[in-house]
């Protein structure tokens, strides 16, 4: 629990450096994009402090590769 309010305590100081100055120069897309990836980088922190099992983009391409490289193995061999 003392993990999660630590990474929480630590995007606001993120985010309090970092969006005044997109803000001053108005920078709406840099500041939505911005805004985004660090939701999604402190969720996934989280998700990651409660060892809640978070996928492998490496599994799905395992997946998806296994039969085609089994099936030209078939056919080259």
């Amino acid at each position: 629990m003392l993990s999660v309010i630590g990474l929480i305590v630590l995007a606001l100081c993120i985010a309090f450096y970092e969006m005044p100055t997109l803000i001053k120069k108005r920078k709406v897309k840099e500041l939505w994009v911005f805004s985004s990836l660090l939701l999604i980088g402190t969720s996934m922190g989280i998700a990651e402090s409660l060892h809640v099992l978070i996928p492998n983009p490496i599994d799905w391409i395992i997946k998806i590769y296994t039969p085609i490289s089994e099936m030209l193995n078939g056919v080259l061999i």
